[in-house]
């Protein structure tokens, strides 16, 4: 270090920029210079400092300059503000779902008490999709565990007349409650008009994962059968509009809900989007790549 100059430890860009230069002319007029930038260490790696400059008692002879290490700290908030921010995020869609269905829910009853019935099971079932995030940290869900907790209500006496299965998949926070309303929304229908409206429907729920135009893809089918007849709805209600458009938007795939005379049958298709965890981790890293 002896009889280098003293801006050896600030980046190239701020060399260029004249930053050193600013920082010893104000700790010369108002007595120190306190700063919080990328600064380089002796190997040329780079760590976030919190400095102050002061000047020796007599300027001539130079300045003290005291670093902090704050690098970690840094991705720390850096990780904690994506955090907040996401969660401020989520709150909004959580809100705008919860009007969307108080809406729907009191056009689409005739009655206060059917209208009251379907909001409080519609929240009920958005619910339990949360508990599942929120045991995982609302870094994803197990696909399984969506369809546990979706189809619990309709399996308690009717397990039997359940055939599920698929292989373990994680879900992005936003798909895992997407197919948890659908699954709600499919089950319900089935429980009032379809295959578990009488006692020998059943209903086949099974999903895979294959190469996809851009990475894995998931491929999921809901198939009543044994139900009474089917015919498509005279107009759709909310349950239908949910599952066609709003699942296909927060899934950025393709829904079919097919009203066959032998049962209902929904597809879904969809890319398999990173769990949050793994953007949070993203995040990190580039701060620490910084």
């Amino acid at each position: 270090m002896i009889g280098r100059p003293g801006d050896i430890f600030f980046s190239p860009e701020d060399r260029a920029a004249g930053e050193p230069a600013r920082e010893m002319a104000l700790a010369r007029s108002q007595g120190r210079a306190a700063n919080e930038r990328w600064h380089l260490r002796k190997d040329g790696s780079t760590f976030w400092g919190s400095g102050v400059m002061l000047p020796l008692s007599d300027h001539r002879r130079g300045f003290l300059k005291i670093f902090r290490d704050r690098t970690q700290e840094r991705a720390h908030e850096e990780a904690q503000k994506l955090l907040i921010d996401e969660l401020n995020h989520r709150v909004k869609n959580t809100l705008a779902t919860v009007q969307s269905i108080a809406a729907q829910s009191l056009k689409t009853s005739e009655t206060t008490a059917q209208a009251r019935e379907s909001f409080e099971a519609r929240l009920f079932a958005l619910a339990k999709a949360h508990d599942v995030l929120t045991r995982e940290s609302w870094e994803g869900a197990s696909l399984r565990d969506i369809v546990e907790e979706a189809l619990a209500a309709h399996r308690d006496a009717r397990a039997a007349r359940f055939a599920i299965t698929g292989p373990d998949v994680r879900l992005a926070p936003r798909a895992a409650l997407a197919i948890a309303m659908a699954l709600h929304e499919l089950a319900t229908n089935a429980a009032k008009y379809g295959a578990l409206s009488n006692e020998s429907g059943r209903v086949r729920l099974d999903w895979r994962v294959a190469a996809g135009e851009s990475g894995p893809a998931l491929h999921l089918t809901w198939a009543e059968e044994g139900g009474p007849p089917v015919a498509p709805p005279a107009r759709k209600g909310f349950g239908t509009r949910l599952i066609e458009r709003g699942l296909a938007a927060d899934l950025d795939g393709d829904v079919c809900l097919d009203f066959r005379p032998a049962g209902v049958v929904c597809t879904i298709e969809a890319p398999l989007f990173p769990s949050g965890v793994e953007h949070q981790a993203a995040a990190e890293s580039r701060i620490a790549a910084q």
